[in-house]
C-alpha cells in the first residue's frame, strides 16, 4: 500500500478522533450507553442522601413537550460562535469549558445549574440569577455582549439546563462537583509551565496558544491566549481557577464509551505552572473589571 495513502489516511483519522472528543463541537453523547448515577442530598444538609439522579440520555429530550426548544439550547451550547456571531467576539463556545455537554463531574457541568441560582456572587457582591450568569459569560469568557434575557436563545439555553437537572426540586441539588481542588498556596513556576504547554497542551491548542478549527472553521479547540480568547476578566484568566479545570479535565484522553477520558495527569503543582503560563499571556481587557470585589475580598490569583 502506498506509504503517502497510509500516512495521510492516519492523519485524517486522528484528527477525527480528537474532534469526536472535544467539547467545542455537537460531540456524540459520552454517557448514551453508560448513564451515570448520582445521589440527591438536600441543600441545606450536604450529608443527607435521599434518592438519586441519573444522567439523562439525549433521545429522551423527543419526549418533552419543548423538545424543540431544549434542541436548540443544546446546539447553542455546543455552536455558540457560529450561531451567536454578533455576541461572541472570542473563539470560543460554552461548551469549550463545559466538558461533554455539561454533563462531566469537575468539568463545569450544568446539573445543578437550573436550581443554583439566582445566588449571591462573591465576584460582583449582588444576586445574580441564572439569565445574569449566562450573560457574564458572554461577556467575559467569550468576550462578547449580553444576550436579551427573554431572547429565544437565551430561554432555549435554560430550558436544556433545566431539562439536564431533570426537574429536581429546588430543595435539593445532584451530588455531583462542579470543580475539583488544588493547593492555592504553590508558587507557579511560569518557565516550567512552558515546558509542560508545550509537551502536554500545544498539540490541540497551538504552540501560540491559537487554538484548532476544522475544516468548515468551526472551533474545535479554543484559544488559550491572545485576541480571540476569553479576556482578563474571565475566571480562566485566575491561575489557580484555571489550573483546577487544567488538573481535572486535561489534557483530553479519548474514549469511545463512559465517561470523557480526563485529568489526572498532570500533579497540583504541574496544573498551577501551565496555568500561570497561559492565563498571564496577552488577552482582551474587560472595562467591567472596576466593579469587581466590592467588598474587597479580592483573590490573590486574580488579574487585576
Amino acid at each position: 500500500m502506498n506509504k503517502s495513502f497510509i500516512k495521510h489516511a492516519t492523519a485524517a483519522l486522528a484528527l477525527t478522533l480528537i474532534t469526536l472528543g472535544t467539547s467545542g463541537c455537537s460531540d456524540p453523547d459520552p454517557v448514551e450507553h453508560n448513564p451515570a448515577q448520582y445521589d440527591l442530598i438536600l441543600t441545606e444538609d450536604a450529608n443527607a442522601d435521599i434518592g438519586h439522579y441519573k444522567l439523562p440520555q439525549d433521545t429522551s429530550i423527543l419526549k418533552e413537550p419543548n423538545a424543540e426548544q431544549i434542541f436548540y439550547g443544546k446546539r447553542l451550547l455546543n455552536e455558540t460562535k457560529r450561531l451567536l456571531p454578533d455576541h461572541v467576539g472570542a473563539e470560543m463556545n460554552c461548551n469549550s469549558c463545559h466538558i461533554s455537554q455539561g454533563k462531566v463531574p469537575l468539568g463545569d457541568p450544568y446539573i445543578n445549574s437550573y436550581n443554583t441560582y439566582p445566588r449571591v456572587m462573591p465576584r460582583s457582591g449582588t444576586e445574580v440569577d441564572l439569565e445574569a450568569r449566562i450573560n457574564g459569560c458572554f461577556q467575559r469568557s467569550m468576550n462578547g455582549t449580553p444576550l436579551d434575557r427573554e431572547s429565544p436563545e437565551m430561554l432555549a439555553m435554560i430550558a436544556y439546563m433545566k431539562w439536564l437537572g431533570q426537574n429536581t426540586p429546588k430543595t435539593q441539588k445532584v451530588a455531583i462537583n462542579n470543580a475539583g481542588k488544588v493547593d492555592t498556596s504553590l508558587v507557579a513556576d511560569t518557565a516550567r509551565g512552558e515546558k509542560i504547554y508545550y509537551a502536554q497542551c500545544a498539540a490541540c491548542h497551538g504552540d501560540n496558544g491559537e487554538g484548532l478549527k476544522d475544516s468548515r472553521g468551526d472551533i474545535v479547540f479554543p484559544p488559550l491566549w491572545g485576541d480571540k480568547s476569553f479576556n482578563i476578566g474571565a475566571g480562566m484568566a485566575r491561575t489557580y481557577k484555571a489550573a483546577a479545570f487544567i488538573k481535572y479535565n486535561m489534557p483530553m484522553g479519548i474514549q469511545t464509551k463512559g465517561l470523557w477520558g480526563h485529568g489526572n495527569v498532570l500533579s497540583d503543582q504541574d496544573a498551577v505552572d501551565v496555568a500561570e503560563f497561559f492565563a498571564h499571556k496577552p488577552r482582551p481587557d474587560f472595562l467591567g473589571k472596576v466593579h469587581d470585589w466590592p467588598s474587597g475580598k479580592k483573590p490573590k490569583d486574580a488579574r487585576y
